[in-house]
């Protein structure tokens, strides 16, 4: 497995506080009434995120759901792009008419948010064999939930993957519930990294909460693929702190799973790490306080732009040719 130096810490600790505080500033803004549109909550889920793409690089392929508010902001969609898409602006990064569930951003990487359960596996497939096909180095990775897992399409592109040796990483993030079923309830398997030995492409399960599990997996996935070694699916066992999506009720958890997840927190459990690696509490403060300053601004920004013109409904829909 891959070490983690001290600046890679860094790099993974600022990108997750950019997650969670995106996330927070996203849900302050619902409560409020200020926005009204679909959000999917990350709480919980931002250190598999931001791992995951610290572990790119930056010209690197990224597939991702739409809760991937956490891919997308980690990968360095620039502030102002992302809020402005989110509220379905002219300066967002598909002028306003994406919105949350259909965010891209070619120039960071994030060339597919799909809103179709498990729909990006087979989409990442064709990017990883483009790269292959046109020997530009570069990975592609796709997140999906555990539900995604048992569609067919998770299972034809696996095999798919290993059979042309595909430079991509299958990232299931296993918050362990598909909507508002329990993993329990629609697989019978323990995990489903294990799925990844009948296709012959390796498979790991790692605790999504803890820094020193989930960045080097996908660190190792990577390098494995760019070195033309072909695919690996990496399972992030992670935990969904709020309902399917903003304002969802959650009942349906259990309280014996609430307060596991509520002790399995990633953030308390990464600043511990950082303060072991003599990071102080004013240093981690600090990174925080900037970040909600770079945010602040960049809502500011969106909530003053203008919404698109009525005639974009026309545009980017077909190839426009002289």
């Amino acid at each position: 497995m891959a070490e983690i130096d001290r600046d890679k810490l860094l790099d993974i600790y600022t990108r997750t506080m950019k997650v969670n505080r995106t996330d927070e500033k996203f849900r302050e803004l619902l409560m409020g009434g200020k926005v009204a549109v679909m959000y999917y909550c990350v709480r919980g889920q931002e250190l598999v995120s931001a791992a995951a793409m610290a572990a790119l690089e930056k010209d690197d392929y990224v597939v991702c759901t739409y809760r991937g508010q956490g891919e997308q902001t980690a990968k360095g969609i620039p502030m102002e792009k992302w809020w402005g898409e989110c509220l379905g602006k002219a300066t967002g990064t598909c002028k306003g008419k994406g919105g949350t569930m259909h965010i891209t951003d070619p120039e960071t990487g994030i060339m597919v948010t799909t809103g179709v359960v498990g729909s990006g596996l087979p989409i990442a497939n064709g990017l990883a064999m483009a790269s292959q096909n046109n020997g530009d180095g570069r990975v592609t990775l796709v997140s999906f939930g555990d539900g995604a897992a048992n569609i067919g399409g998770f299972h034809e592109a696996m095999n798919m993957a290993q059979l042309y040796k595909l430079p991509v990483i299958f990232l299931c993030q296993n918050n362990r519930y598909g909507e508002h079923t329990a993993y329990a309830d629609h697989t019978d398997s323990p995990n489903i990294a294990a799925r990844a030995a009948g296709y012959g492409m390796p498979g790991v399960t790692v605790d999504g909460n803890d820094v020193h599990q989930i960045y080097p997996a996908v660190k190792e996935a990577v390098d494995r693929a760019r070195r033309g070694e072909g695919p690996t699916l990496v399972e992030a066992m992670c935990y969904r702190m709020m309902g399917h999506f903003f304002g969802a009720d959650f009942s349906y958890m259990p309280p014996e799973h609430i307060a596991e997840m509520k002790a399995e927190d990633p953030l308390p459990k990464l600043r511990k790490v950082m303060l072991e690696h003599q990071f102080t509490e004013e240093q981690l403060d600090a990174i925080v306080a900037d970040i909600d300053a770079q945010i602040n601004a960049a809502v500011e920004h969106a909530l003053a732009a203008p919404l698109p013109d009525v005639g974009e409904i026309y545009k980017d829909v077909l190839e426009e040719t002289a």
